[in-house]
């Protein structure tokens, strides 16, 4: 679950910025809203707003580097560079990104701060809550001089061959550019056990949609897993979108390739073999595929969507014959699976995109009402009408505005202290929280001044 998440100086958010899931004291609204973990109340849902280039997706973006950073996806340079650029001053100085949350029902906070191209200090705690002293697992700084020296909590530090341990790491397999989480997450040592799943929060716990996020193994998944397949089946046909049945259609890659180019199929065959679960997705003459390795053997699945037509016969069709609303559907909908029956955390950018706003807000009214949810579902909006306090609690929205010199700021909607019985979609939209677009003066805007006759 998460906590909190703090960055400075990454994309718009040049001043240190903090966005969390932390219930207001003061609220009791949709008190089946916050979850308790050690004494620690959580929330499990929240919207946030702002106008376009608001720097909204700039929060998302900054996750997904830090995921990919920590999980050696990315290297260093990508972060460095999407430095704050309106303030010439701050272009120069650090970069931070810290993060607190539970996995296992252990709570960790884990944090970095780059300089250019040198990871200067990270650290991982058991975080204290702010009850108790965090609890330091390991805490690594290099200097400018690509010098690199690790702390480990204090038991690991009182063994005798804990020097030697550090010794092989430094000497071997750190390097001032690289977080060394993923690496010592991987050793067996059962003073490292604590790394192990804070790090497999971030490779499994956490997942985060884009615009262009596509669902990889949704094919699969419908292949192995019936009760998903009834759940996604159930909620497209009550969608009315047309759909009636989902089918995966599986072949062996040496029957479905019949014919085709063997330095191109030879290629994808490679990619899959060194692919971390010996599957990726792409398109193959148009069409979306899932190649992958099982049981030492290629195969290739394809979704199908079934249709009826006037006769009450099932028609199948290929995912890229439907509409970008049906596709976006099936995007999301493994993600609230997930998070009603999992502590898993999702968090999706631009949540409304090619969906009916109508469709949208009964899907996110539904896990709002649902009491029976595991998992937590964070997502950036222009969707107006979902601003409705019967589904979410006012530390649940969250707003994003540029001040003049380009700087984000993100800000809770509690910070107002409305009464819950306001239309706070009526506000919004009349600039009372801003985050709203700045259109100017329209009407003295001459439009026809440029054309030539």
């Amino acid at each position: 679950m998460l906590i909190r998440f703090v960055i400075e100086n990454m994309f718009s958010f040049g001043e240190r910025k903090e966005f969390n899931m932390i219930p207001n004291k003061r609220l009791q609204t949709l008190n089946h809203h916050k979850y308790k973990i050690k004494g620690q109340e959580i929330l499990k849902i929240s919207a946030i707003y702002g106008a376009n280039a608001s720097g909204k997706s700039n929060l998302v973006k900054s996750l997904i580097m830090l995921k990919e950073f920590i999980t050696e996806t990315s290297s260093i340079r990508t972060i460095n560079n999407v430095k704050f650029k309106f303030d010439i001053k701050k272009n120069s100085k650090n970069q931070t990104c810290a993060i607190e949350f539970f996995c296992n029902e252990v709570p960790f906070i884990y944090a970095i701060k780059l300089d250019n191209n040198i990871v200067s200090i990270e650290e991982l705690y058991i975080s204290g809550l702010g009850k108790n002293d965090d609890e330091l697992i390991y805490e690594r700084k290099t200097d400018s001089n690509l010098k690199t020296i690790i702390k480990f909590n204090e038991k690991f530090e009182k063994q005798e061959k804990s020097q030697l341990i550090k010794d092989v790491l430094l000497e071997e397999f750190v390097f001032p550019d690289k977080p060394i989480f993923k690496l010592l997450s991987n050793r067996e040592n059962e003073y490292f056990d604590n790394v192990k799943i804070a790090f497999s929060w971030f490779s499994e716990y956490l997942t985060i949609i884009s615009p262009k996020t596509r669902p990889l193994s949704l094919a699969d998944i419908l292949d192995k897993q019936a009760d998903f397949k009834e759940y996604i089946e159930n909620i497209m046909c009550s969608f009315d979108v047309g759909i009636c049945s989902l089918k995966t259609e599986k072949k062996l890659a040496s029957e479905f390739f019949i014919e085709d180019d063997e330095d191109k199929v030879e290629e994808i065959l490679q990619r899959v073999e060194q692919s971390p679960k010996k599957m990726i997705w792409g398109k193959w003459k148009n069409n979306e595929v899932l190649v992958k390795k099982e049981n030492n053997q290629f195969w290739v699945e394809m979704l199908k969507i079934g249709h009826k037509d006037i006769n009450n016969n099932t028609i199948l069709f290929n995912l890229n014959e439907e509409s970008d609303g049906t596709i976006r559907l099936l995007d999301f909908l493994p993600a609230f699976y997930e998070i009603i029956n999992k502590k898993k955390v999702y968090i999706i950018d631009e949540i409304e995109r090619s969906i009916h706003p109508l469709l949208i807000k009964k899907l996110i009214e539904k896990y709002s009402n649902d009491q029976e949810t595991n998992g937590q579902l964070i997502f950036t909006t222009h969707e107006s009408n979902l601003l409705d306090q019967n589904i979410f609690r006012q530390d649940e929205i969250w707003f994003v505005e540029k001040d003049k010199i380009g700087n984000s700021d993100i800000y809770s909607l509690s910070e107002y202290k409305e009464h819950k019985t306001i239309d706070i979609r009526k506000g919004y939209l009349t600039g009372r929280y801003g985050a709203i677009p700045f259109l100017g003066n329209l009407k003295e805007l001459n439009w026809h001044k440029n054309v030539n006759d």
